[in-house]
């Protein structure tokens, strides 16, 4: 088992090689190490040097994807393996129904999805298929990202796509330092549901609203396809990998940036803002009520 000090140590070796902004990941080792000399961290137990290095680690850098976890439950200690990474994921999704949760019809003809996670654009495609075709006849749509904690940037595109008439629109790029890369993300062509087009579509969202849930919400608003309601949103925006330090630790390193296209920026450090700012627990009855009276004839 590694000393506190080796697992530190570690944790800002993998910082380091894949932050995805590098001035500040050597702020961060710069800030770490010194406190690292000082024998801070040695007596600490696992879970409270976890919360602590991830705290210091965010009074440089306040990038919410990134920190140190413990896990009771040993993991296995391997290299970074791509396709086991996203094996788990997929497991994690399949679990979650692909994170649909729940769907509703509401009263006046509005239709309702409860989003926990956003799946993956594969195997994920067919569920988010089948919640759009259940809303596909109503007069207004209400998405709920209140719980909903991140996921695939793919699945968000999936997502986003049933809003768009067509695969014409550039939705965002993301850049890759790992591997110096630019991916552009635009509309998909063809999807296994009718598109949700000419209807009021309201996003919920809340201060746990994160990650991929963020995504849906920021890219649906900046193209003014949805009105958002509810709180702030956390504000963590960077595509992120997970490694194994030891046993029982692990850290995460945002290692990619996204940039809408329709703002030229996203929504890291600040969140999604609402359009009509409402206590979290009360946006999904303003919501309704504000899609009854728009679609009152």
């Amino acid at each position: 088992m590694p000393t506190n000090a080796e697992t530190v140590a570690l944790a800002l070796d993998r910082i380091t090689a894949a932050y995805v902004f590098p001035e500040r990941a050597a702020e961060m080792d710069r800030a770490v190490r010194k406190r690292l000399a000082a024998g801070e961290y040695d007596d600490l137990t696992g879970p409270t040097l976890c919360e602590t290095v991830t705290a210091h680690l965010r009074e440089v850098c306040p990038d919410q994807h990134l920190g140190l976890r413990w896990r009771d439950e040993p993991q296995p200690v391997v290299a970074v393996d791509e396709e086991r990474g996203q094996a788990a994921f997929l497991a994690r999704m399949r679990a979650a129904n692909h994170g649909v949760r729940r769907f509703e019809h509401l009263e006046g003809n509005v239709g309702y999805l409860d989003i926990r996670r956003i799946a993956d654009a594969g195997e994920g495609a067919r569920v988010i298929g089948g919640a759009m075709e259940l809303v596909a006849g109503t007069r207004a749509l209400v998405l709920d990202l209140r719980e909903c904690l991140g996921g695939s940037p793919e699945g968000c595109t999936t997502w986003c796509s049933y809003f768009f008439p067509d695969d014409h629109t550039h939705l965002k790029d993301i850049y890759d330092r790992l591997t110096d890369t630019t991916r552009q993300y635009w509309t998909v062509a063809h999807l296994p549901a009718p598109r949700y087009l000419d209807r009021p579509v309201y996003v919920l969202t809340s201060a746990r609203t994160f990650s991929g849930g963020e995504d849906l919400a920021y890219t649906l608003q900046a193209h003014r396809l949805a009105l958002v309601v509810g709180e702030t949103t956390r504000g963590g925006a960077h595509p992120t990998g997970s490694y194994q330090l030891d046993a029982h630790i692990s850290v995460r390193v945002p290692s990619a940036r996204g940039i809408s296209v329709a703002t030229g920026t996203n929504w890291e450090g600040v969140g999604v803002a609402p359009d009509l700012a409402v206590p979290a627990d009360q946006a999904l009855e303003v919501a309704h009520q504000h899609a009854l009276t728009r679609t009152a004839s």
